[in-house]
């Protein structure tokens, strides 16, 4: 027994590894955009749809902070990593399941809820796929991703709702049940997406980068939907340039 006074009492063991609390924040970060995903439940519930979308949207905010949090921090870790994956999975493909289920589908119940399944299914495998490929070397993975990674998917599901917001045109049920079936299937393709993981820019450039973000963090705050959806059309271009682009250096 350890009778020394000199000792605080909640003093770590001789052999206990330290932990630098600020190494905590990427998981933490991970954790709030799990509980906005969960209150967008909620809100979809209590029938405020746009509230719903928009915690959506700040959960996948989120979910691209944690990753850059932890390699700033040298925080890397196995459990970091599965919470991320973790939820991702509640986040980009329960929620937007769920809310879309909620505010467009119910009329077609059960046609409505095969989409759900399978939207949310596609979702699981497709971050199935990302974590084993995540431990093996890909080049191509530099510059893109293999199908839409699970953040824009779900922000792609999500179109409709953009769509309504800024023309007053709900879409047929049947249509939003096919869209989500299709953005599923495209997040389990192999279609290469775009990544911006490791796009670089010249440094003359970088004021400019950070002007266009402020832009875009304004317009989304002050013009939501519209915002929302020019982001959601300019990421489709962006897969269907790839594609092409890729199909012509096949067929050369």
């Amino acid at each position: 027994m350890d009778d020394d006074p000199s000792r605080p009492a909640d003093a770590a063991g001789p052999g206990e590894r330290q932990l630098l609390i600020l190494r905590l924040l990427p998981n933490l970060v991970s954790i709030l955009a799990l509980c906005a995903g969960l209150t967008a439940i909620r809100q979809a519930v209590d029938g405020n749809v746009n509230a719903a979308v928009l915690l959506i949207a700040l959960a996948a905010f989120l979910d691209g902070l944690d990753g850059r949090l932890a390699r700033m921090l040298r925080s890397e870790s196995a459990i970091g990593a599965e919470l991320d994956s973790l939820c991702d999975f509640v986040n980009f493909g329960v929620v937007p399941a769920l809310v879309l289920y909620l505010w467009g589908l119910r009329g077609e119940m059960a046609f409505g809820w095969i989409a759900v399944l399978i939207y949310a299914v596609c979702c699981m495998l497709r971050l199935a796929r990302f974590n084993v490929g995540s431990r093996a070397a890909d080049p191509d993975e530099k510059t893109t991703f293999t199908g839409v990674p699970s953040p824009a998917g779900a922000l792609l599901a999500l179109m409709p709702v953009y769509v309504a917001q800024v023309t007053g045109l709900h879409l047929p049920e049947e249509l939003i049940a096919l869209w989500m079936v299709a953005v599923g299937g495209m997040m389990i393709s192999r279609l290469r997406t775009p990544s911006l993981k490791r796009a670089t820019i010249a440094a003359s450039s970088a004021p400019f980068v950070l002007v266009g973000a402020v832009a875009a963090v304004a317009a989304v705050i002050t013009y939501p939907w519209a915002t929302l959806l020019l982001i959601s059309a300019a990421y489709l271009a962006g897969v269907i340039w790839i594609a092409l682009r890729r199909l012509r250096r096949g067929a050369a």
